[in-house]
């Protein structure tokens, strides 16, 4: 096997054909514009391979606890390549906006709305058709070929990975045991906090009568937001995306990440949340490298350009349900106290061996 043959090199240097070279005229950054999209889209055919290999392990009618190790360092390698993403915005940058304009018009009506593998992940993770706007369903396959609008409408009728998380979420039986009930002792720890926090507005000598008004009023909301995990009716008004069960679990994860059970659920949990971190920068990142390039001009494919592009990375926030946990954690030191049989559920036991003397 020769190193050349095996990555068929061939194939991948050939690869960069040059429109403005065909008309005579070499614009010299083009040549950086074409190898910067065909590395997105190589990046985004391991990132397919790797959410693909994690949704399969979802898939299974019981998640393998050992395999949740694997997850962990399959979505680790998928954030470290999208902040690889992010970063390559500022290679890209390099070129100026007079240099891009040598080759833009040529074109036309070639565009970002037209990479499918882009499309599959949104829609891998779970980013449903009904959730985008307006323009986006216009652009959404407008511009596909037959077959690739095909492979899109199919990958629309599959489970996601959300989707598919929220199942094992609320699969996981961490809460309720041996007659005690933590979201009870829960609920009642955190009625005595916001107890002890009202008090301690009402005593405030630094506080006028207004300032006092807004303090509780602040600390009503809160008291409310909590109160949507402890009824059913309260939770499905809020819209969440995951199961009121799902979200139970994933606070009691998070709330008790320090033991060694709920480690690796943990790091699942931090790890779709940093990825949606990094979607979003390079959404972000996109758009100002638009709006540097273009100004007001509109996309070569139609769209509204940097507008369209910052609107997208503000709209989706495809785990924003995970995000929200952060508004019903409460400090280590207040967390209730479990019971010593579910501790030694979740912890490792090693015996202490006596060294004979």
């Amino acid at each position: 096997m020769h190193y050349a043959q095996y990555l068929k090199l061939d194939s991948i240097l050939d690869a960069q054909k040059l429109e403005s070279e065909k008309l005579g005229k070499v614009a010299h950054d083009e040549m950086l514009f074409i190898i910067i999209h065909q590395a997105y889209e190589l990046w985004f055919k391991q990132i397919l391979f790797e959410l693909g290999s994690i949704k399969d392990i979802f898939q299974a009618d019981e998640v393998d606890d050992l395999k949740l190790g694997t997850i962990t360092s399959r979505l680790d390698r998928v954030n470290k390549i999208l902040k690889l993403l992010v970063d390559q915005v500022t290679i890209i940058e390099t070129m100026t906006p007079s240099s891009f304009l040598e080759f833009r018009n040529l074109l036309n009506p070639a565009s970002g709305f037209q990479s499918l593998q882009f499309r599959r992940l949104e829609t891998l993770l779970g980013l449903k058709y009904e959730d985008r706007s307006t323009i986006e369903k216009k652009f959404f396959n407008l511009r596909l070929t037959k077959q690739e609008s095909s492979e899109l409408n199919a990958a629309l009728k599959e489970p996601t990975i959300k989707e598919l998380l929220d199942i094992w979420l609320s699969r996981l039986d961490l809460i309720d045991s041996k007659g005690f009930s933590f979201w009870k002792t829960l609920r009642e720890t955190v009625v005595g906090m916001f107890a002890q926090d009202e008090l301690l507005i009402q005593n405030n000598i630094t506080l006028d009568d207004k300032e006092k008004s807004a303090e509780l009023e602040n600390l009503k909301k809160t008291i409310e937001s909590f109160n949507v995990l402890f009824d059913q009716e309260k939770f499905d008004k809020e819209k969440f995306t995951f199961s009121r069960k799902s979200m139970l679990t994933a606070l009691f994860i998070t709330l008790y990440q320090d033991y060694p059970l709920m480690h690796l659920p943990f790091k699942i949990l931090n790890s779709f949340l940093e990825m949606d971190e990094w979607i979003t920068k390079w959404r972000y990142a996109h758009a100002l490298m638009a709006k540097r390039m273009l100004g007001g001009k509109i996309g070569t494919g139609g769209s509204t350009g940097h507008e369209y592009l910052k609107k997208t990375a503000q709209r989706h926030v495809l785990f924003k349900d995970l995000f929200k946990l952060n508004s019903f954690l409460i400090a280590k030191s207040q967390r209730p106290n479990l019971p010593e049989h579910i501790k030694n559920q979740m912890s490792y036991h090693y015996q202490v061996l006596k060294k004979n003397v």
